[in-house]
């Protein structure tokens, strides 16, 4: 059947829907012409992934906990065993008998009656869901962790060896129960996990099921059957457009024909709806107040369940990250939605602010809800063209949003898609499903910072803050400028500032002019930034890999069995790279710097480095000492940058250097550092650098970083090299520099009775020293130690040995030196050195 645009009308009906929507004696509504696309028979609704990726963190997570607390795992399994031991014989039996017979026969019950209810697709997914999870727990029990005993597999079959670590009787029935889906039907829930708790529990008292088991069987079977769902699809559960209309009928509301409109968001669907009327009537609501004329009279906007959890990743993110005083729930049940883009509809209309009037709202279904708005022709903000987008319109625009705020009203989404531009030229505020009522301060001037930027993209920085301040006045966008943050801003928005990155910038500018006293700095909008979260999940890595190493160390038998003169030779290498690093600096630096003065700054960056990454914060104290001592910015930083450069460049020559002899050799430190391996991975580099270079984007990149870095840094090396003096004390510094850490760590092997070859040393120091520049975590904490205790091992020393030598080298290298650090740091700032 064609629809009145050419495009294909679907006439499907009510009786199309779920079996479970149905009832016994309602007629089904007359079919209603929708023109719509053709609706997928299947769908992967992005609640299944979510559940599918929590399964596998809660199965990550007990194979963690089980690792890590194997005597807290044996001891609740003794409880639990001596518990049950008293508990009558005649109920266990009971629940013994009712589990091996009900695991089973209520699934099975349960999935005859969904064919009964011409379910079947959904019966296939979970039967797939079901043998999946069988043959995979077969191949955990009977290969893959008989082959890996120990540890975890201890923990997890507590109870002898003919307990398996994963259950096949009870992952095959929950993954179908997952994958089959049960919502809405609570009786068949409670009866099923009735079951396998009754499974679970008789698994428990004959001590044949261990808790971590159990835990570990549910997640495993959860993971598959979301997993198989999510893989296969669901079957499709969003009613028709035929549906929809209706379901407007019920709230009195005839629909004589529709069609699907496109361009709007993906959570989202929107229908052009026309109602019937008597002829030369006007049409009215069910309050008796009259619609608009024209080809479509309402727009319905549809809310579909599996919809209600699209981005919900990304809003838990924002959620977490931002700093807000009233924080939205990232999730909200369908009801909730509904309430919330009606009670926001109501609000915008009573303040006054120019909104589609919402005439009605029914649930469509259990899968659905809908919202009919009154049908206003026009063109989103964002396709309207430039020359229609006209002084007055701001200034519209701007009204509206000063009647939200005067209510106290928060849109939380001003972009371009959200303002709509009527055929008169007036602008509706749409789009309210993220909005809140009686906002805070905070709220309001987000918005406020929102809106300035959207109009700023499309019409400039200037025009934007011009017809803002005659609407709203110059005081309440000086309040706004803290918050001009990409971090503050939506998504769209914040990509869209990728191609005009002073955008931002240049508002604030607009918006000092006109009120100087309105500089500020930027409101600390986040809780954390993500290298914060990197910094935070290396160090809980770090922390899982070297606190068994140390427990593994007896501190007493660690301080007796130490030889004191190597550790004072070691002592004394880590005093001697503080005075390296002060000649590095002033070799590079043609201005003359005092060497004491320099060599406590290097003394205060061991205080600094343990509130930042090493390479970050060396630079910037540094930097900072140059500029207190008379270099100007620029030369501070080409100065602090060429030291490192030419650190780098030293640290890259040593390693291929000693890999090189290390690797040659042919001792036992043969495996760490082959020259062989570091030629391959030279040149595994470079092919990837090679393709890196293919990409525009990447190539952009890349020469604007060399650049900048050698606009600065090479005439200040023009300018060191005409000083034979200057070069000696620079590469000298950065030789003595690694020599110092090298003795220091090979002192600190000799002081537990360990030795390697001096090549394998420096080898071992100049890979770790790497790591841990590169590693987020202060100091490098964490991937020091490990790169350090790993590869010392590997070159041959015990495990009790390097590790000792690694806490002693730490401890004169990164924390011994803290409270020096303090007080030269202190020291520096109240001399106004720093």
């Amino acid at each position: 059947m064609t629809g009145p645009d050419g495009g294909r009308t679907l006439t499907q009906t009510h009786d199309e829907t779920d079996g479970d929507t149905e009832r016994p004696g309602q007629a089904a509504p007359a079919p209603v012409p929708v023109d719509e696309p053709p609706r997928p028979d299947r769908i992967r609704r992005p609640s299944d992934a979510i559940r599918f990726a929590a399964s596998l963190a809660g199965l990550a997570g007990i194979m963690l906990l089980v690792s890590i607390g194997q005597q807290t795992t044996h001891g609740l399994q003794t409880d639990i065993a001596e518990g049950t031991a008293h508990a009558p014989r005649f109920l266990l039996t009971l629940a013994t008998l009712a589990s091996s017979f009900g695991v089973l026969a209520v699934p099975v019950t349960f999935a005859v009656e969904r064919l009964f209810r011409k379910d079947g697709t959904r019966v296939a997914i979970g039967l797939l869901a079901a043998v999946i999870a069988f043959a995979v727990t077969l191949l955990l029990d009977d290969w893959v962790i008989s082959a890996a005993p120990g540890g975890v597999l201890d923990s997890l079959i507590w109870g002898g060896t003919e307990t398996a670590p994963v259950h096949t009787d009870i992952a095959p029935v929950i993954a179908f129960v997952s994958a089959v889906g049960m919502a809405g039907r609570a009786r068949w829930q409670a009866a099923t996990w009735t079951m396998i708790g009754l499974a679970a529990l008789t698994g428990l008292t004959a001590s044949y099921a261990s808790v971590a088991a159990l835990v570990a069987t549910y997640f495993l079977g959860r993971a598959i059957g979301h997993g198989t769902l999510y893989a296969v699809g669901t079957p499709n559960p969003r009613p028709p457009g035929s549906t929809v209309c209706a379901a407007l009928e019920r709230i009195g509301l005839r629909a004589v024909r529709a069609r699907w409109l496109p361009g709007e968001p993906d959570d989202v669907r929107r229908y052009g709806v026309q109602i019937a009327h008597a002829p030369g009537a006007v049409p009215t609501d069910t309050s008796g107040v009259a619609l608009p004329r024209g080809d479509w009279q309402l727009e319905v906007a549809v809310l579909d369940r599996d919809q209600q959890t699209a981005g919900v990743l990304y809003r838990v993110w924002r959620l977490v990250r931002l700093r807000e005083a009233a924080p939205r729930r990232p999730v909200r049940s369908l009801r909730r939605s509904l309430e919330q883009e009606s009670l926001m509809a109501y609000a915008v209309d009573a303040a006054g602010a120019r909104t589609p009037r919402l005439v009605g709202t029914s649930e469509v279904g259990t899968e659905a809800a809908l919202m009919a708005y009154e049908y206003v022709p026009g063109t989103r903000l964002d396709a309207l063209p430039d020359e229609a987008v006209t002084d007055a319109l701001l200034t519209d625009v701007w009204g509206q949003l000063r009647r939200l705020q005067s209510a106290r009203l928060a849109h939380r989404r001003l972009e371009g898609g959200a303002i709509l531009v009527s055929e008169e030229g007036r602008a509706y505020l749409t789009d309210l499903r993220s909005g809140e009522i009686a906002a805070g301060d905070l709220a309001l001037r987000l918005d406020l910072a929102q809106l300035l930027t959207t109009l700023a993209l499309r019409v400039g920085p200037e025009r934007a803050v011009r017809t803002a301040a005659a609407v709203l006045g110059e005081q309440a966008l000086a309040g706004a400028v803290p918050l001009l943050q990409r971090v503050a801003l939506s998504r769209d928005t914040r990509a869209a500032l990728r191609t005009h990155r002073d955008l931002l910038t240049r508002i604030r500018e607009q918006i000092v002019r006109m009120e100087p006293e309105s500089e500020a700095p930027p409101i600390r909008l986040e809780r954390f930034r993500p290298r914060t979260l990197l910094s935070i999940v290396a160090l809980t890595l770090a922390a899982y890999i070297v606190i068994p190493q140390l427990s593994s160390v007896d501190p007493v038998r660690l301080v007796a069995g130490a030889s004191w003169w190597w550790v004072g030779v070691a002592l004394g290498a880590a005093a001697v790279t503080y005075l390296a690093a002060a000649f590095m600096l002033m070799g590079f630096v043609p201005e003359r710097l005092p060497l004491g003065r320099t060599v406590l700054v290097q003394v205060a960056a061991s205080f600094v480095k343990l509130v930042a990454p090493a390479a970050v914060s060396g630079v910037a104290l540094n930097t900072r000492y140059l500029q207190r001592s008379g270099v100007r910015p620029g030369p501070a930083v080409a100065s602090v940058g060429a030291s490192q450069l030419m650190g780098m460049v030293m640290h890259i020559l040593l390693l291929i250097l000693f890999g090189f002899i290390t690797g040659s050799t042919g001792n036992a430190t043969r495996d760490l550092a082959p020259s062989r391996t570091i030629v391959i991975v030279l040149l595994a580099l470079a092919v990837l650098t090679a393709v890196a270079l293919t990409i525009p984007k990447v190539r952009r990149f890349v020469a604007g970083r060399m650049r900048a870095m050698f606009s600065g840094v090479v005439p200040r090396l023009v300018d060191v090299l005409q000083s034979p003096r200057k070069i000696v004390t620079g590469l000298g510094g950065t030789l003595l520099l690694t020599v110092g850490f090298v003795v220091c760590l090979d002192a600190s092997i000799r002081a537990f009775g360990g030795s390697l070859p001096w090549t394998a040393v420096v080898v071992v120091f100049l890979t770790a020293n790497a790591v841990g520049s590169a590693a987020p975590t202060p100091g490098g904490l964490g991937a020091v130690e490990t790169a350090l205790t790993v590869a010392l091992t590997i070159s041959g020393l015990t495990a009790e040995t390097a590790t000792s030598a690694v806490l002693l080298y730490r401890l004169l290298t990164l924390w011994l030196p803290v409270l020096p650090g303090w007080a030269a740091f202190a020291y520096l700032q109240r001399k106004e050195a720093i």
